[in-house]
């Protein structure tokens, strides 16, 4: 399968072997309706060198079940029903006319999970470079077909579902333009959940497909070994502390950590090679000083400092 097939463009990056690393730092709901914490997150990832935000998008009324939307909850705001809470942590067309100039500012992308058609139908007001879909709308066959409708590049999260509902949704999108992530929807996920070997399983399952990970564990090392593992797209949900009111940000990173996991993903990266053995020039000093005995060289092995 040519590593071509597996390229996929994201606004005006692309994903896949071969390619950077695609860095998303998921802001989620982690702005907790204030646009000025979104700004911040914006502002740290933007910092750390991510590629790109992603937000979630909702229709409160059709996202929350009816028999939830007067049940009273204590808040940061107050108390209030969950219906008025779902409001309250969602933004606007103002407030995303605000979000997609603050990223053009400082130069960093965003997109969004949309969680029903008719937050497709908003999205689709700005230049996105890509939809996500959460894990929890795998098996949501109209918000897929929305999504694909739009010919964007779709990716595609596979938390809390099986090998079958991760096949079938595959057909609803098609495989031409989607991207996999592997994840585990657990909020922190533990490290014996994590599951890592996955990424080569999916990547055997859908060999035209690029395969990347959406993380939700504490720490920064599982997220590193799925990138030493083939991951070429890696997402994790940001904060601007851990401590702060959400349900998401225990599992976030925050902006010192974030500058770190993306300093070290480019490291990884770098560090992988072509797994063409050669001897490299700067092999040549320490080979004539410590070893004794030059063994048996192919014509073509002599060759290969040159080509370094």
């Amino acid at each position: 399968m040519s590593s071509n097939s597996r390229i996929r463009n994201l606004g005006n990056r692309e994903a896949g072997p071969g390619r950077p690393v695609y860095v998303t730092g998921e802001i989620g709901i982690n702005h907790n309706g204030d646009l000025e914490n979104a700004f911040a997150l914006i502002d740290a990832a933007a910092d750390a060198g991510c590629d790109a935000v992603k937000f979630q998008k909702r229709t409160p009324e059709i996202c929350t079940p009816r028999d939830q939307w007067d049940i009273e909850r204590d808040t940061p705001w107050g108390r209030m029903t969950y219906i008025d809470y779902r409001h309250r942590v969602e933004f606007d067309e103002e407030g995303y006319r605000a979000i997609d100039e603050y990223c053009k500012k400082r130069n960093i992308a965003w997109f969004a999970s949309p969680w029903d058609v008719e937050s497709v139908a908003f999205l689709e007001k700005f230049d996105v470079p890509c939809y996500k879909v959460a894990s929890a709308s795998l098996t949501d066959d109209e918000l897929l077909r929305a999504m694909r409708a739009t010919g964007r590049t779709v990716i595609l999260s596979t938390g809390m579902s099986t090998p079958k509902q991760i096949r079938h949704a595959v057909e609803v999108l098609g495989s031409d333009n989607i991207l996999l992530c592997h994840a585990t929807s657990t909020y922190p996920a533990k490290a014996e959940e994590l599951n890592l070997r996955m990424l080569n399983t999916l990547q055997d399952e859908f060999p035209n497909v690029p395969i990347g990970y959406s993380g939700h564990e504490t720490g920064l090392q599982t997220t590193l070994a799925a990138v030493a593992l083939g991951a070429t797209f890696v997402e994790r949900h940001i904060t601007l502390d851990r401590a702060m009111w959400g349900s998401d940000q225990a599992a976030s990173v925050e902006p010192q950590g974030l500058t770190r996991l993306v300093r070290d993903i480019r490291t990884i990266e770098e560090s992988l090679g072509d797994g063409v053995k050669k001897v490299y020039a700067s092999e040549l000093g320490p080979m004539k000083k410590l070893r004794r005995v030059p063994g048996v060289v192919a014509e073509a092995e002599t060759a290969a400092p040159a080509a370094v």
